[in-house]
């Protein structure tokens, strides 16, 4: 896992360019899939983001880091005015933050995006229509399940300590694991279900899951990361 949050630490994202988009590119907006690269210093990050509009009811949208494992990590704050475009990554150290423009044609998007204080450039390019998969359905947990949990994840001869989070909510259980060894990167839970005492965690933004039991007051089971699997225990956090 410590290999496939590396990328929080030197990731810098946010974009900002002042220029006023053309009616062409306001007309055609920003949905739809976008691929480029964001220019690091020794390493261009290829990216792909995918946004789309819920109509009155705002964007919705994800971004995907190859590269560094991330794959349909959820945007937020996504903000459309005109031809400027503006989305950030919640729970990323450094707060990362993209603003841009929309090309006069609308198949571009450029700016800048920043994370840290520290500011580079990215460019996409529209290449077809937003894929936005239907987030995975959880369950209610029991309420010997919620709240926070710690655990450490020995992975390479390093350990890592993790925070779970877990609480209901209408619709089902939310939450998410946060990585304290690793600038505290939050990272959000996909699906959470609860099978008698078994509980299961689906984290798709970095091609991760948990299985494990609980049992005696504690959860007993696995993290599975790109194909390694590795023993990790939770147990509540202590007051």
């Amino acid at each position: 896992m410590a290999n496939r949050l590396r990328w929080a630490r030197g990731l810098a994202l946010g974009l900002v360019l002042g220029a006023t988009a053309s009616s062409v590119a306001s007309a055609a907006g920003p949905g739809g899939h976008w691929t480029g690269s964001i220019q690091t210093p020794g390493q261009e990050l290829q990216v792909e983001v995918d946004l789309a509009s819920k109509g009155a009811g705002g964007w919705i949208g994800t971004i995907s880091i190859p590269t560094q494992h991330l794959t349909a990590f959820p945007l937020s704050s996504i903000e459309v005015q005109g031809g400027a475009v503006g989305f950030a990554m919640k729970g990323i150290p450094g707060d990362p933050l993209f603003k841009g423009t929309l090309g006069a044609d609308g198949a571009t998007l450029a700016g800048d995006f920043t994370q840290g204080g520290q500011r580079f450039s990215f460019q996409l390019k529209r290449t077809g229509e937003a894929v936005i998969a239907e987030a995975p359905k959880s369950t209610v947990i029991s309420k010997e399940l919620e709240g926070s949990w710690e655990g450490s994840l020995n992975a390479g001869g390093n350990a890592l300590r993790l925070t779970l989070k877990l609480r209901n909510a209408p619709g089902g259980a939310t939450g998410s694991i946060v990585s304290v060894d690793q600038g505290g990167v939050e990272i959000p839970i996909a699906a959470i279900t609860q099978t008698g005492s078994r509980l299961e965690l689906q984290l798709p933004s970095v091609s991760g899951s948990y299985s494990g039991e609980l049992k005696e007051g504690r959860l007993a089971g696995e993290w599975t990361q790109m194909g390694g699997t590795l023993p990790l225990v939770f147990t509540r956090e202590k007051r």
